[in-house]
């Protein structure tokens, strides 16, 4: 689906200098109904495309899947208005044989913003879901030179924030051969995660051994959640971690990075597999060189 940006008219104001009338491109945000076997499940704002990633990405977070051959079919429902056109903003899901139904204790209030993923929890001991992978016993290690070019690597395929400003990223990298496995963009970074996460799903690639998360905005607790039941070992931000994102990575052993800008950045915890890039005698020399020539 083409909607992920909608054309307004706008005023653009310059004190003292110019009021210019035009139209300017925005991120769509919609409602989309994600349901289980019929029954409604949980509504999140998105920005529209990639729907069916979402929704398997977000069976993934909750612990209700955990590998591909769980996930029976997702389609389409009628939710149009009154006069019955499809708006493509309701999902039914149908779980493989003998998977069981969502936990109902488990279950979000039946409304999520899209800037909160957890906002419809009933308490935080519940989104402590237990992972059907342990990252902990991931043996990766990233030299800090492949994982400072991740953040350019993100911003240049955000193809939708370029149009309008307004759309967080998140990506998936390899970090023995530094290839950008998928890139998803959505109002919520929550629903970003997840949707790169239900691609993966859909690909058999769970559990994402040997890979960096890497997100546009900041390491919020939910995220470090999302990455864990994926079996995702390293998350990268571009700005800060919350304290308890990092207390809960450092009890499940995942590494957390943030301020991930140009060559610098923060390693929250896991920093034993953030490894130094092997330096050449060459550059070591050429590098020796320059420190002289300041002196």
């Amino acid at each position: 689906m083409g909607r992920t940006t909608s054309r307004k008219q706008i005023t653009r104001i310059v004190v003292g200098e110019s009021r210019i009338r035009r139209e300017d491109a925005l991120a769509v945000e919609e409602p989309l109904e994600i349901r289980v076997g019929g029954a409604p499940l949980s509504i999140t704002m998105r920005t529209p495309g990639s729907d069916f990633d979402l929704a398997a990405g977000f069976l993934v977070s909750e612990g209700v899947i955990s590998h591909g051959d769980q996930l029976g079919a997702i389609r389409y429902c009628a939710g149009g208005p009154v006069d019955g056109e499809n708006t493509y903003n309701v999902l039914d899901v149908t779980l493989a044989p003998g998977v069981p139904r969502p936990d109902a204790s488990l279950d979000r209030n039946f409304y999520m913003t899209s800037s909160c993923g957890l906002c419809g929890k009933a308490s935080i001991d519940a989104v402590r879901t237990r992972s059907a992978y342990s990252v902990a016993d991931d043996g990766v290690r990233v030299t800090d030179e492949l994982l400072s070019t991740f953040p350019e690597r993100l911003r240049e395929g955000q193809a939708t924030f370029d149009k309008t400003g307004g759309l967080h990223a998140a990506a998936l990298f390899d970090t023995s051969t530094g290839e950008l496995l998928a890139l998803r963009e959505d109002v919520g970074r929550h629903n970003a995660v997840d949707k790169v996460v239900g691609w993966a799903l859909k690909e058999g690639r769970l559990p994402l051994s040997g890979t960096v998360l890497m997100v546009s905005g900041r390491a919020s607790f939910e995220l470090v959640q999302k990455a864990s039941m994926a079996g995702i070992p390293v998350l990268a931000a571009v700005s800060a971690p919350s304290s308890l994102a990092v207390d809960l990575a450092k009890e499940l052993g995942l590494t957390v990075v943030g301020f991930l800008r140009g060559s610098s950045m923060v390693v929250y915890s896991g920093a034993e597999r953030v490894v130094p890039a092997q330096v050449s005698p060459e550059s070591r020399k050429q590098e020796s060189q320059k420190q002289e020539s300041r002196v």
